[in-house]
C-alpha cells in the first residue's frame, strides 16, 4: 500500500475529520493511517486513554521510588 492509498484512513488535526487518498494533509497535522474510518475517528479517544494510562504508570513508578 502507498501512502495514497484509499484503504487507509487519518484523522487530521487541523481540520478534525477523516482524511483519506490524496486528500490527506500533512504529516505533522494527521495521525494514522488506521484501517478503518471508524479507528480513524476514535483516533484522539485513543491518545487521551494512553496518555492517562501513561501518567498513571508514571504516577505509581514515582510513589514506589518514594517508598525506597
Amino acid at each position: 500500500m502507498s501512502d495514497s492509498d484509499p484503504r487507509r484512513y487519518y484523522w487530521c488535526t487541523r481540520h478534525h475529520r477523516v482524511e483519506t487518498g490524496t486528500e490527506v494533509c500533512a504529516a505533522r497535522h494527521v495521525l494514522g493511517p488506521y484501517a478503518s474510518a471508524a479507528d480513524a475517528e476514535n483516533a484522539l479517544q485513543k491518545v487521551r486513554e494512553r496518555n492517562e494510562a501513561w501518567e498513571a504508570e508514571d504516577a505509581r513508578r514515582a510513589e514506589e521510588e518514594g517508598k525506597e
